[in-house]
């Protein structure tokens, strides 16, 4: 088992826009088993790699005793039909806030050895799959909030224990998969 540190708000990995995974590898299953570790011990719903200061198209989820994973993910079609509920993120720990998600969503996208995925969420599912593709495209779930909750959020997270701690760490390998800094 390999549990990894999460990378906190304010890690400019955070906020940067994925790669793609154009290597279907050993290096890649052993960052999905990672992610997957990481989840399960923290323990979260979904977790996606620049989370882990990774910065490629792969995230794993863990709903309804269903542990998975999609790489290069491209979501849609969404339903019309929206849902409330309160969302939290292990890159900001200790808070949740109410926001509306599309209902229902489609996604596709691949596995760890390259084989085309479809997965098709509802609820809670549907969900933790938008959720963790915004961190792929740099966006956190605060992002999404209403202005009036968004306030509330930063004042939050401005008060947090964590607040301020999010150190960035640059690991270099030679597998070119990892280590990329932007």
């Amino acid at each position: 088992m390999t549990v990894r540190d999460i990378r906190l708000m304010g890690d400019p990995v955070l906020r940067t826009v994925a790669e793609p995974v154009v290597t279907f590898d050993k290096e890649l299953r052993r960052l999905v088993k990672d992610l997957e570790d990481t989840m399960v011990d923290a323990p979260g719903s979904g977790l996606a790699a620049p989370q882990l200061g990774v910065s490629l198209r792969v995230f794993v989820y863990d709903v309804d005793d269903e542990i998975g994973h999609l790489i290069n993910p491209v979501l849609g079609p969404f339903s019309e039909e929206m849902m409330d509920g309160e969302e939290g993120c292990l890159s900001l720990p200790g808070l949740a806030f109410d926001l509306k998600r599309p209902e229902r969503v489609v996604a596709v996208g691949q596995n760890e050895y390259g084989d085309p995925v479809t997965i098709e969420g509802n609820g809670i599912l549907s969900r933790c799959v938008q959720h963790e593709t915004d961190h792929l495209d740099g966006v956190l779930f605060i992002d999404r909030l209403d202005r009036e909750t968004k306030k509330a959020a930063l004042k939050a997270i401005r008060e947090a224990e964590w607040s301020g701690l999010a150190t960035p760490k640059v690991k270099s390998s030679p597998h070119p998969l990892f280590g990329r800094a932007r």
